[in-house]
């Protein structure tokens, strides 16, 4: 349990910060603040009009001297105003005084609630006029307010989606992370900064720092209450670095461990090195009280996690992912599967860990290559989901590649809440939502298959994929030829391919036909509508594919 008792409550307006804050702090017996009434007994004054005679500089001065008052009070939850986490000093003050805890809900969710709120004196109740600003779309008001602060509200400890939660849910999830974490972390003096993924098996924390896995990966382990042995699943490239790293921090808290080792590459994701894995573990007698450790890539951690689902029908699982693509995208989310001949993923189950620890110092390690393949995946989540991981990505992209500690630590972490949010919405795929993260894969699962795993890596694969879905959504009506432009000078200034070689038109389609996300043989595509801003789309013409396939080589 946390030794600092201050739960602060963030997020935009109509998220359920002061239901659920309030739904908290009566289940932990603590206080409950609303720092918009603390902020309007403080001003002496309503917030209508320190807006109208001090203006917003009069209003953030202070919520400043708020925020700095609620980091001194003891056992309190606070709901904060919208914007006080896009203030550096309030963001800073609340990391390093409790727990932040992002409430995050669609915008459609967003608007229908903050429709219903009675006209009064409170910043949600202020909101309200301005969605029905003239000449404005009132839902995209919200779309645009909520993705302008996105980037802060990410930089919360975790978030948590209320949109199909009670508010009684909600508060059971906040005070289970509040527990289940421990001490809060961030970058600004503690090593880990956490997200958390909420789904129906229940919640799980992705702790994201820097030189942080000898340190840190026993004591998580333990803090989970673990009793058992560590079985570390790694690959040759890996295990001599990160691999020892792991056992020398499980070995420090006191666990028993042994280590199995595979070859580097998708060749070892299969249902024969899942084998050769099953006789070890039962050479081993593993129990159900044991648990899988997977450091390394997707790889790794594809092929890990599927035994670990299947093996004693489920025995507990942590992720250490050591590549930029694993970091932010594979290791988050429960999917875990081995390839067949004809395509990639087709056998697998989801699958949840108990935490992901990411250390971000791993990239450090990792050749050119996988490190820029890597990048795919983060600009996917840009271009889809968060334009405001873009507007980073073009303007500190020579940073980024350099790998800056602070800066990589903190986009990487951005990229797992931003995964995490989506996991939490749509677990296992069924709503629309999670598939948004197939953007660039149809394409490029399908060049992946036919280069037979070797031509080309992942996230390369996916970059062409990109280009191909953006040029198909060009012509079909849906992305705007400006985008397509800008997302391929991105591309290429991250050194991602834009085009393939060296492989045949017609057997990228026949894969194609084979992905698991096609129904019927009607294979779906992701389409950006804008930059951060994707959707849904099938029975996209088959000749119109053919051609942008071609088009796509050399």
């Amino acid at each position: 349990m946390t030794d600092r008792e201050r739960i602060f409550l963030v997020g935009f307006s109509g998220t359920g910060k002061s239901a659920v804050g309030r739904r908290v702090a009566r289940l932990l017996g603590w206080d409950f603040v609303d720092a918009d009434e603390l902020i309007v007994e403080r001003a002496g004054k309503p917030v209508e009009r320190i807006f109208a005679e001090d203006g917003e500089d009069g209003f953030r001065a202070v919520e400043r001297a708020v925020v700095t008052e609620l980091a001194a009070r003891e056992r309190s939850v606070a709901s904060m105003g919208g914007g006080t986490m896009v203030q550096n000093a309030c963001r800073s003050q609340m990391l390093d005084a409790g727990l932040v805890v992002t409430l995050d809900a669609r915008p459609e969710t967003i608007y229908a609630r903050l429709s219903s709120v009675p006209q009064g004196d409170s910043a949600e109740s202020m909101v309200r006029p301005m969605l029905s600003a003239e000449g404005r779309d009132p839902l995209e008001v919200v779309e645009s307010l909520k993705r302008e602060r996105q980037w802060a509200y990410a930089l919360a400890h975790l978030s948590v989606v209320t949109d199909g939660l009670t508010v009684e849910q909600a508060a059971h999830e906040v005070i289970r992370a509040w527990r289940r974490i421990g001490a809060p972390h961030t970058w600004h003096g503690d090593p880990l900064h956490a997200a958390t993924v909420i789904v129906d098996a229940g919640a799980y924390p992705i702790y994201v720092g820097w030189d942080v896995l000898e340190t840190e990966l026993g004591k998580r382990l333990s803090d989970t209450g673990f009793s058992g042995r560590a079985f570390i699943v790694s690959d040759s490239n890996v295990v001599n670095s990160y691999g020892r790293a792991a056992q020398r921090s499980l070995h420090r808290a006191g666990i028993e461990m042994g280590v199995f080792t595979v070859p580097p590459g998708e060749a070892s994701k299969t249902l024969a090195s899942a084998a050769a894995l099953y006789d070890w573990l039962a050479e081993q007698r593993v129990e159900r009280r044991d648990a899988i450790v997977a450091v390394g890539g997707g790889v790794v951690g594809d092929l890990a996690g599927f035994v670990a689902a299947t093996y004693l029908r489920g025995i507990r699982l942590v992720h250490v992912p050591t590549s930029l693509t694993a970091m932010v995208d594979s290791s988050i989310g429960g999917k875990t599967a081995v390839d067949l001949p004809v395509a990639k993923n087709l056998v697998g189950a989801f699958y949840h860990p108990a935490f992901v620890l990411t250390d971000v110092s791993a990239l450090r390690t990792l050749p050119g290559r996988a490190m820029r393949e890597g990048w795919a995946e983060a600009l996917k989540h840009g271009l889809a989901l968060e334009a405001e991981l873009v507007d980073v990505y073009e303007s500190k992209a020579e940073a980024l590649l350099a790998i800056d500690p602070e800066l990589t630590t903190e986009i990487v972490a951005r990229n797992a809440a931003v995964k995490a949010r989506i996991v939490t919405e749509d677990e296992r795929e069924t709503s629309g939502a999670r598939s948004l993260l197939n953007y660039g894969h149809t394409i490029g699962h399908g060049l992946e298959t036919a280069a037979r795993y070797e031509g080309y890596l992942h996230g390369e694969a996916v970059a062409v994929g990109m280009v191909g879905a953006a040029r198909l959504g060009m012509a079909h009506g849906v992305t705007p030829a400006e985008l397509v432009e800008r997302q391929a000078a991105l591309l290429r200034r991250f050194g991602l391919p834009t085009s393939y070689a060296g492989v045949g038109r017609d057997a990228i389609l026949e894969a194609m036909t084979r992905d698991k996300k096609s129904v019927a043989g009607d294979v779906s595509w992701v389409f950006l509508e804008a930059i951060g801003r994707a959707s849904l789309h099938r029975r996209v013409p088959p000749d119109l594919v053919a051609q942008v396939v071609a088009e796509l080589a050399e």
